[in-house]
């Protein structure tokens, strides 16, 4: 009879070891993701959900489609961990324990072990990112000129770019801080919205170059024949953004048609030059075209972007650091001056400001600037100078619009008459 105590004793070590086994089993074998979420889900007496990094459901061991559902929403007792590869988040696990709550350390190893399989799986998939991401690099930045070595390029990520193509520049801002790797989210929504309109769009995060105001660009390269595919698929992106990242400010802006493949770096800068200003003007979207005056500036930020910082150091730099340092409004005020045709009166009205406040900004205008808004030479070169501010991506004061009903790329100060 001695041999029962002894069972006992082992119990739980075993049980321990068996769950372990059995998702490495399943692991080791090759089975895929939903055989591992079954086994993890059998092992830890739970139902279980698998989501990569953007949110997207890799795999439901579920009792139910209602225990996914509630499981999936995160109610009751279900619990949410990071899956983690080094120092990367490559998921979620979300678990509601069917009985009593694994042991921590089984579940420590269990999470590690699903963590492995979802970076596993994503391997084809991050290759085929990068490849995209490497193309379009080279593509828009002219790295690769020559006609059959783009299209051969293009031929092997499955997008044809004979026709020619359009270039599509999307944002997403959160308005607070986010969890997660959000970055990644708002490529995969947006380029569902380009795919639901030509399937073999480009989508990647890319460096535009010094103009751009973040280090990367979301970049949609859309091919087809003239600006329908392009337009259409600008006004999907921008609504599977608005509908699928709240708490985000979007914005889309859309290229001219390149009907030559080479000449696709031209075609992105358009359409950052055109995101640049749609963001400074607190714009949702817009196309290159609609960018009226703007457009003749673009030479300047394709070829020599250092010069139109020139201009703008020699112009309205030196608004922006006193509004930034006093929390002045001089530098709104002048654009509304501007857009007012110079009427102070006018300036006055849309400001909610005395006119005698209005004559003493731009009084400070002249004073910073060395030029005198009531001369024509003056008031050229400081709304040359606003331009190259927007065309070049500076936030002004403020920053560029993030709420409803934003004016000019800002949320105006209240109650400020300085």
């Amino acid at each position: 009879m001695p041999a029962a105590p002894q069972r006992t004793q082992t119990a739980g070590p075993a049980t321990f070891l068996s769950a372990f086994e059995e998702v490495s089993e399943a692991v080791e074998s090759g089975a895929g993701l939903p055989a591992v979420a079954r086994a993890a889900g059998h092992a830890l007496d739970a139902s279980v959900a698998v989501s990569d990094a953007a949110g997207g459901v890799l795999a439901v061991a579920c009792l139910s489609p209602e225990d996914e559902r509630a499981v999936l929403a995160g109610e009751d007792a279900t619990e949410t961990l990071d899956l983690r590869v080094a120092d990367e988040r490559v998921g979620l696990l979300r678990l509601r324990p069917r009985g009593t709550p694994p042991e921590a350390a089984l579940l420590r190893i269990v999470t590690t072990l699903i963590a492995q399989e979802v970076d596993r799986a994503r391997a084809p998939e991050r290759a085929s990112e990068a490849a995209v991401t490497s193309f379009l690099s080279d593509l828009l930045l002219r790295k690769v000129t020559d006609r059959e070595n783009i299209l051969a390029r293009a031929a092997e990520l499955g997008c044809d770019l004979s026709a020619g193509a359009s270039v599509v520049v999307a944002r997403a801002r959160p308005h607070g801080p986010e969890e997660g790797d959000w970055r990644a989210r708002v490529l995969s929504v947006a380029w569902r919205g380009a795919r639901a309109v030509e399937r073999t769009s480009l989508a990647g995060s890319v460096e535009l170059g010094p103009s751009s105001p973040e280090a990367r660009e979301l970049v949609i390269v859309v091919p087809g024949h003239e600006r329908d595919p392009g337009k259409r698929t600008m006004e999907a992106v921008l609504k599977e953004l608005e509908a699928g990242l709240s708490g985000f400010a979007v914005g889309v802006a859309l290229s001219r048609f390149a009907s030559d493949p080479t000449d696709l770096h031209r075609s992105g800068a358009e359409a950052l030059l055109a995101a640049n200003v749609a963001e400074a003007r607190g714009e949702s979207q817009i196309t290159f075209e609609e960018t009226g005056a703007y457009r003749l500036l673009l030479p300047a930020m394709s070829e020599d972007p250092s010069e139109l910082q020139r201009f703008h150091d020699e112009t309205v730099a030196a608004l922006v650091t006193y509004d930034d340092q006093y929390e002045t409004e001089l530098l709104r005020t002048l654009e509304t001056f501007l857009e007012a045709d110079g009427n102070v009166a006018k300036t006055a009205e849309r400001l909610f400001t005395h006119r005698h406040t209005i004559r003493y900004r731009l009084d400070r205008v002249r004073e910073l600037t060395g030029l005198d808004v009531g001369s024509t030479d003056g008031r050229e070169r400081l709304s040359l100078g606003l331009k190259a501010m927007r065309v070049l991506g500076i936030a002004p004061p403020g920053g560029p619009a993030r709420e409803a009903g934003a004016k000019g790329g800002r949320v105006p100060r209240e109650a400020k008459d300085r």
